[in-house]
């Protein structure tokens, strides 16, 4: 009888094949997870106790709660962005940059509010104020 001793095989765990098995894992549950930004927050408009300043050539636009823009108590034809800008030149006469007052309603949408801020930027105007509401006092 031949008995020939058997080479015994050296135990060899290739890693590769579970590696790349958890890269595709990872990858798969960073592509399918969903991020939802669910904002539940209320906002409030703020209130200001600051000094009142009242000039007479102060230009106020206002914006009501139906999205309509006044300049100086008139009410501008439309909401176009030109015609913003218009109708603010033709206020502003042959002042270089008059002081603006923006008062708009709570219930006026930010875009409304961003539009006067965008014709007043290119017509150049800076000297821009918000009104706001005085705050109740405390008890």
């Amino acid at each position: 009888m031949n008995f020939k001793r058997r080479k015994t095989e050296e135990f060899d765990l290739n890693l590769t094949p579970l590696i790349d098995v958890v890269f595709l894992l990872l990858i798969f549950f960073m592509v399918t997870t969903t991020f939802d930004r669910e904002t539940q927050l209320k906002i409030e408009l703020p209130q200001a106790s600051g000094e009142r300043k009242t000039a007479t050539e102060t230009l106020e636009i206002s914006v009501d709660m139906k999205n309509r823009f006044f300049i100086n108590q008139k009410e501008v034809v439309n909401s176009g962005l030109e015609t913003i800008k218009k109708a603010l030149k033709q206020a502003a006469g042959e002042r270089k940059n008059p002081p603006l007052l923006i008062s708009a309603d709570g219930q006026a949408t930010h875009q409304s509010v961003i539009t006067v801020l965008d014709a007043a930027a290119q017509l150049g105007f800076v000297n821009i104020t918000f009104a706001a509401n005085e705050p109740k006092p405390e008890k």
